[in-house]
């Protein structure tokens, strides 16, 4: 296995829309560690936001450094490629040290049939009932069991071992993280399926340092989880048991460890995560998306006046731009349009009113998931006023820098890994 760098037991990746936030978000995991838990910041930003916003990835590499620096970080910290393939990766290439590989799209693209003959032969010597520690029943391997995963994913892993070894071409080997993606597949990985792309990755040799399957039940961006909360539960300790058998099993890093690509605000899986890698002393990689950027919308709606000014009119420009704004997110959205009030009921919204509509809050009445979600997906209208909206983050950065470190110490990291009510 080639050599790979290392990524501590626990961490969380943390995007930053328009780049001013570094600092605030640092300021979090401080606090963390003053409470006795250490974990990595990972700053994250997808060829998609850098596209919609008109920022490179050296801008997020700026940015980590200077809120390092700023905040007297002494730990280490990675700038994540988030989300891209053979033909995104080469920009990133000198800004990011840790790489997630998406290859949700080559998932069901058919290897060649000798590389799918080697691969099942290979994985013969697992045939009948495999027993994993951790799961309850044996999990039974035939023939065409074999042959029905490596027609599904063994061209996806294969996929990876290409874009890795295009990145170690170029940076080097053990010179970064990777991350190997599936999450964005159709249908969650059953704990067979997991098992032998994990057997894949290795028979790729690529020293995998988080991997990111497919959960059943929908991670919609900035709302807490639609699903089923038990079968969520089962699918997730049993990642965790495939996971310490296949490092065990097939020579992977012994740091490998789960990726959660959450999109952001899944509360109520928090407490079952938490309890789950402490009974299985496991890590962590909780990829948080694009609720700093709410925070930051937030604070300046409590600031009255022309933040609060803005941030209705950015509203509505949203609202007259529905299909625009939703396009990218088709897959990772459900906003009913009949529940998000009216561009003309929001104008007559007070500061605390756009707030509490807003907040992340499911004990106020006022709060709307759908409202909530439709300023999430907007950021690029910020983006088009960027002077004025800069402007005026600016004038509100005590206020704005309070908001975000809040959320995430409170409602992300306390939660998670403290095991306290966020």
């Amino acid at each position: 296995m080639p050599m790979t760098t290392s990524i501590s037991k626990y961490s969380v990746g943390i995007g930053d829309r328009f780049g001013l936030e570094g600092a605030a978000q640092l300021r979090a995991f401080l606090a963390a560690r003053d409470r006795g838990v250490t974990i990595t910041p990972v700053w994250n930003k997808s060829n998609r936001e850098h596209s919609l916003i008109g920022t490179r990835p050296e801008d997020v590499r700026a940015e980590a450094d200077a809120a390092v620096k700023a905040c007297q970080w002494t730990g280490p910290y990675f700038v994540d490629a988030d989300h891209i393939g053979l033909a995104t990766v080469d920009k990133f290439l000198a800004a990011s040290d840790f790489f997630t590989i998406d290859v949700a799209d080559s998932i069901g693209k058919s290897a060649a049939d000798s590389s799918i003959a080697k691969y099942t032969a290979d994985m013969q010597r697992f045939s009948g009932a495999l027993r994993i520690p951790g799961i309850a029943e044996p999990v039974t391997v035939s023939p065409a069991a074999l042959n029905q995963i490596a027609s599904k994913y063994l061209f996806a892993v294969e996929e990876a071992g290409r874009v890795y070894r295009h990145i170690a071409e170029k940076k080097g080997e053990g010179t970064f993280v990777t991350e190997v993606s599936f999450d964005e597949a159709n249908s969650p990985q059953t704990p067979a399926e997991l098992f032998f792309i994990l057997a894949a990755l290795a028979r790729e040799q690529i020293p995998v340092a988080t991997v990111a399957p497919k959960f059943t039940g929908e991670f919609l961006k900035g709302i807490d989880y639609v699903g089923d909360i038990k079968q969520f539960t089962r699918e997730f300790e049993e990642d965790l048991a495939v996971l310490a058998f296949a490092k065990q099993t097939f020579g992977l890093p012994a740091s490998l460890k789960l990726s959660i690509h959450s999109g952001s605000d899944k509360f109520s899986l928090y407490p079952i995560v938490h309890r789950a890698i402490e009974e299985a002393d496991a890590g962590i990689h909780l990829k948080t998306a694009g609720t700093t950027w709410l925070e930051e919308v937030i604070g300046l709606a409590a600031a009255g006046g022309e933040g609060l000014a803005f941030v209705k009119a950015l509203y509505r420009d949203a609202c007259g731009r529905y299909d625009e704004m939703a396009k990218p997110y088709l897959t990772v959205i459900a906003i009913d349009r009949k529940a998000l009030p009216t561009p003309d009921q929001v104008d007559s919204f007070s500061a605390q009113e756009y707030v509490e509509t807003l907040e992340h809050n499911q004990a106020c009445k006022r709060f709307n998931i759908h409202f909530r979600q439709m300023v999430h997906i907007s950021f690029k209208l910020a983006a088009e006023k960027r002077s004025q909206y800069l402007a005026l983050l600016g004038s509100n950065r005590s206020s704005i820098e309070s908001h975000v470190s809040e959320n995430i110490l409170k409602r992300h990291i306390e939660p998670l890994f403290l095991g306290t009510a966020g």
